[in-house]
């Protein structure tokens, strides 16, 4: 039986943007970003406000490049609560579904930014097969650095979720949102 609307959860799903490997010496929680993930944090940030993405919480990993980027996106977000959180780091999908599960049930939405593994075998778990075709099969090639997956979830309470309770709505790369090059000019004769 499906649910009603009222009952309906949405998760959001924010993989931290790419990171700075130009230090091999530095511990993996103390990476930066990336010129290149500065750019797709922006993106990101201008997509979320321009389709009125607004999560009631995020919860973000306490590793320096999921904090930089829930920096950059910010702005776009002001006044939604914010917990940074020791257990998302490199946190796997059980561990997840662990937090998830322990959200109080007055909070509609929320969103994790957050690591690869965990998050693609969240999303995939979760939505299974369900939801926008495209998107599922972005997903499943590759949940790539800065990329979001949005998710309706069909439970009443956050301690329902599991896997096949989902349904993929949208997944969105960087790549998706950087405009494309323009043609050269022609040249006169």
């Amino acid at each position: 039986m499906t649910r009603s609307m009222t009952n309906m959860r949405k998760l959001f799903l924010l993989r931290h943007a790419k990171s700075n490997w130009d230090d091999a010496g530095m511990d993996d929680i103390d990476r930066p970003l990336a010129k290149r993930g500065r750019l797709a944090a922006r993106a990101m940030a201008r997509f979320l406000e321009a389709g009125h993405i607004r999560p009631a919480l995020v919860l973000v990993s306490s590793s320096r490049r999921t904090r930089s980027t829930w920096d950059i996106i910010e702005p776009k977000l002001e006044g939604v609560p914010v917990a940074i959180e020791d257990e998302l780091y490199e946190a796997g999908r059980g561990a997840l579904l662990h937090r998830l599960r322990r959200l109080d049930d007055n909070i509609a939405s929320v969103m994790l930014i957050g690591h690869n593994p965990g998050f693609a075998n969240l999303a995939q778990a979760l939505a299974g097969n369900h939801g926008d075709s495209e998107a599922l099969a972005r997903l499943g090639a590759k949940f790539s650095t800065g990329a979001l997956a949005e998710i309706e979830l069909d439970i009443g309470r956050w301690s329902e979720i599991e896997a096949g309770t989902g349904r993929l709505v949208a997944f969105t790369r960087p790549k998706d949102l950087e405009p494309s090059p323009e043609p050269p000019a022609p040249t006169e004769p």
